[in-house]
């Protein structure tokens, strides 16, 4: 059998030149995940999201709709809003009040008569419009306002992400957090889909999944993955369960899917979680996860104890008892998977400016990662020629 080799070159985790054409090429040019439905509950509501060179915002108008726009003032190009938040009837400028209604149209500029004789054309100046669409109870924007839909981006991997429904699942705050790894995103990505490292970085932390048994593979540039669990967990999943089913029986196992550019979802019979990697540079990445399970009512009496183990933690442990080789107790003896995930990702990062640094051939159970690469590379071919043709 033919080994495999990695088909990216060091430069494209550690190189600001790279970095910058994923963001031009790849985060400026698809699918950004924004937010979750329930985050814009009626007319005013707004959020926004940066997507590679783009910043967004998305906000439900008097008509109950939601529409993206750039957010970029058609005076000087300011930004008119930051983070989340809700109006009333209408976005202001901060910079000269340019107002514009939450269609997007212009609708007043301050001193119009005396700064602008003979007046303004409002009618051409409104917001440039982006793309948006609810995909699984989750809000997405496409800087182009002409995008193919959702459904065209994620319909061959759509039948293989689980049946969990989260429109229907209730967010459990308490389990949302953010954080960033030193490592570049897509060695945050190759870790997450890394087939091989489940039974040997996690092999306590997770051994609660047969990974032997996983099922994984690709449908264009998405990958699925889906494994049973382990016989002696299986025996008592339903005691097991730190929460209520969020889907019916016979459904087991983990659907851990990472969608491109960097969505990764992790659900399992309780519970439903988002992963959302963001590049902030070379070797810096955000991550923002968030959580979702059966109505809060039903389980209750399990909130504490759910608090308390986390996602899949507490029923295994560390990989390392006591003090790791270091001396110091430290991730790897915390017995919390992710924490070891961010670990090794920040070691990984370190060794690339080593002038000694040789990767070696990938296991098959490495191959997710070499097929992500070359995902990474296609696309932006296909991107660059794309701008080359319109040239």
């Amino acid at each position: 059998m033919t080994k495999m080799y990695h088909r990216l070159p060091v430069e494209a985790y550690t190189s600001q030149e790279w970095f910058d054409r994923e963001q031009q090429l790849i985060f400026s040019r698809s699918w950004r995940y924004a937010g979750l439905r329930e985050d814009l509950p009626e007319p005013g509501h707004y959020l926004s999201v940066q997507a590679g060179l783009n910043n967004i915002f998305i906000v439900m108008g008097r008509d109950h709709r939601l529409r993206a726009f750039h957010n970029i003032c058609r005076h000087r190009g300011t930004q008119l809003i930051r983070a989340v938040g809700k109006t009333q009837k209408a976005l202001t400028c901060p910079y000269h009040d340019w107002t514009y209604d939450l269609e997007g149209n212009l609708i007043s500029v301050p001193d119009e008569e005396s700064e602008y004789p003979g007046g303004l054309d409002k009618g051409c100046l409104g917001l440039k419009p982006a793309s948006v669409d609810i995909w699984r109870g989750m809000l997405f924007v496409h800087p182009d306002a002409d995008a193919p839909t959702l459904a065209e981006w994620f319909g061959e991997v759509e039948p293989l992400l689980g049946p969990h429904n989260p429109a229907e699942l209730v967010e459990y705050p308490e389990a949302r957090r953010s954080y960033e790894i030193k490592a570049n995103w897509k060695i945050v990505v190759e870790n997450y889909i890394d087939v091989y490292h489940l039974s040997h970085l996690h092999s306590n932390t997770l051994h609660m999944y047969d990974h032997a048994r996983a099922e994984y593979g690709w449908k264009g540039p998405h990958y699925h993955f889906w494994e049973p669990p382990a016989p002696d967990y299986a025996k008592e999943l339903e005691k097991n369960l730190p929460s209520p089913r969020v889907i019916p029986e016979p459904h087991v196992g983990a659907w851990v899917p990472m969608l491109f550019p960097g969505i990764g979802l992790g659900a399992s019979e309780d519970s439903w979680n988002i992963f959302v990697i963001t590049p902030l540079g070379p070797d810096l990445t955000r991550i923002e996860n968030r959580t979702k399970l059966a109505d809060v009512s039903a389980w209750e009496f399990t909130k504490q104890e759910w608090r308390s183990a986390g996602f899949w933690q507490g029923f295994g442990g560390p990989k390392y008892s006591g003090e790791d080789a270091a001396g110091e107790e430290g991730p790897m003896a915390s017995g919390d998977f992710t924490a070891e995930d961010i670990y090794v990702c920040e070691q990984q990062q370190k060794s690339l400016s080593s002038p000694y640094l040789e990767i070696g051939p990938a296991a098959v159970g490495e191959s997710p990662i070499t097929r992500h690469q070359q995902a990474v590379l296609d696309f932006m071919a296909l991107q660059a020629k794309a701008t080359a043709d319109n040239v």
